[in-house]
């Protein structure tokens, strides 16, 4: 089996995402709703990985080295249009063994942003969204102790710290908060119900 051939695919599946992303941050069109080209991209890219997992199980890097397997969990986490395949690689990703810190970290990533989708708590405050003070916020979590505990288990800094950190990232790239954050709500609310995520 040629992983260094796998990896190189993974990893040129992640570039045109972050290219796309790029692009989109430059003309002012992220953010606005789930851009069109973005959601074609990030479905392709699923599709082509989800070929690759069915061929040789989860990308860890134990397989094809940490970056594709960062790549691949990238190309995993943008999935969301795709809420079977997103539930099928994190089931694989949690019994993979043994497991990096890195994906563990990943790991916590991707079992957050489904709970989120689901509508259910987070357990380590990695998913953020607009809150009514036009501040981006963690979306709901479990409890803030619990939540810092299972941070620090992994090294990741407390979710109070990491809060200022997705504010400034956000002030940098530009971005800003919904004019209708009510209606943006309601649209969100309707994505996930037809994209399968709630019933």
């Amino acid at each position: 089996m040629d992983f260094k051939s796998i990896a190189e695919k993974i990893i040129y599946l992640k570039n045109a995402d972050l290219e796309l992303r790029d692009r989109l941050i430059k003309t002012g069109m992220l953010g606005a709703g789930y851009n069109e080209e973005m959601k074609k991209r990030h479905t392709k890219n699923a599709e082509i990985l989800d070929k690759i997992i069915d061929h040789i199980g989860y990308p860890t890097a134990e397989k094809v080295g940490n970056k594709a397997s960062e790549a691949a969990w990238l190309v995993i986490q943008h999935s969301i249009s795709m809420p079977d395949f997103m539930r099928k690689c994190l089931k694989l990703l949690e019994n993979s063994i043994p497991k990096t810190n890195a994906e563990k970290i990943s790991m916590a990533y991707l079992a957050d942003r489904i709970a989120v989708f689901e509508g259910r708590p987070q357990l380590y405050g990695t998913q953020f969204d607009w809150d009514e003070n036009g501040q981006l916020s963690p979306n709901p979590y479990d409890d803030i102790h619990k939540v810092n505990e299972r941070r620090t288990d992994l090294g990741l800094n407390l979710l109070e710290d990491q809060t200022i950190i997705i504010r400034n990232h956000a002030q940098k790239e530009n971005r800003h908060p919904p004019a209708d954050l009510e209606e943006r709500n309601k649209e969100m609310e309707a994505w996930k119900k037809s994209a399968g995520w709630i019933s």
